[in-house]
């Protein structure tokens, strides 16, 4: 067995240093002999990247999901109610996972494939010296792993085993999207007791479904928790950045739902709030 450490790749030197050929040919690295390498060198298949093998038909379902969310939210009156301000600190720090919650509620599949890639020995020869150094540009962004890619799928079984209805969905996206944890709220005490309120609502709905709700409701919430685990800025480059190209997702979504949004009806306000959380 290898005694290499987790982040470690085969395919690299010891503590992680380049192998000797790709220092040697580097000038960058020959001007930094100590500097770790790159992720985006690596050349174990788990962190080779991967792209869509269909990107606009899914591309086209992650759009929908979007608009769903929107609607979601928007037919929700304890989150049109609050300070516009906590709305976009809530739909920042939770458009991630109430956007995998729509993938797994829509039932959306992909499938990825390795994205092709120049072979590092062309790369070094064709690379200019100061053209990372002198130009002011930034680095293309990576393409995202296999193994990023594959967790995320993961996840997203992880929720279909559930067998979730449309209730359930509902109030769980009500205990993540109202996370008083975040910084920057106005009404930090509110928000709690939303939460509270969705937690509660969800225990009950579970319970109704199963008498013994409590441990239906632990498997959902910790299958929940893990998608806090994936960085919306995959989401981004996976689903969106190879058809839409670099687009700041919250920031669109903080357009959709905050700018062109009419003012609530007094009727919409009145609603109850388990019809208000379902889509």
């Amino acid at each position: 067995m290898s005694s290499s450490q987790p982040d470690t790749c085969p395919c690299q030197g010891t503590a992680g240093r380049p192998a000797i050929l790709y220092a040697l040919l580097n000038p960058s690295l020959r001007a930094r002999p100590s500097a770790p390498q790159a992720r985006s060198h690596c050349l174990c298949r788990q962190h080779r990247p991967v792209q869509l093998c269909a990107p606009h038909r899914t591309c086209q379902e992650a759009l929908d999901v979007l608009a769903k969310t929107v609607v979601f939210l928007r037919n929700l009156p304890s989150f049109c109610l609050l300070h516009q301000q906590d709305q976009r600190q809530l739909l920042r720090g939770g458009w991630g996972p109430l956007f995998l919650m729509g993938l797994a509620q829509d039932t959306v599949t992909f499938e990825v494939a390795e994205a092709p890639v120049p072979s590092i020995l062309k790369k070094i020869l064709l690379e200019e010296p100061s053209s990372s150094a002198g130009s002011g540009q930034l680095p293309d962004r990576p393409q995202p792993s296999l193994a990023a890619v594959q967790w995320l799928q993961c996840c997203l079984e992880s929720f279909w085993s559930l067998e979730l209805g449309p209730k359930e969905y509902a109030y769980l996206k009500g205990t993540i999207l109202f996370n008083p944890d975040l910084p920057g709220l106005h009404a930090t005490s509110h928000i709690w007791h939303l939460q509270r309120e969705a937690h509660q609502a969800l225990c009950e709905v579970l319970e109704a479904w199963c008498p013994a709700g409590q441990g239906r409701l632990a498997r959902v919430l910790l299958t929940a928790s893990t998608l806090k685990s994936i960085p919306p800025s995959l989401l981004e480059d996976l689903f969106f950045r190879p058809i839409v190209g670099d687009v700041d997702i919250a920031g669109l979504l903080e357009d959709m739902l905050l700018l062109s949004r009419p003012a609530p009806a007094q009727a919409e306000i009145k609603c109850s709030l388990d019809n208000s959380w379902q889509r």
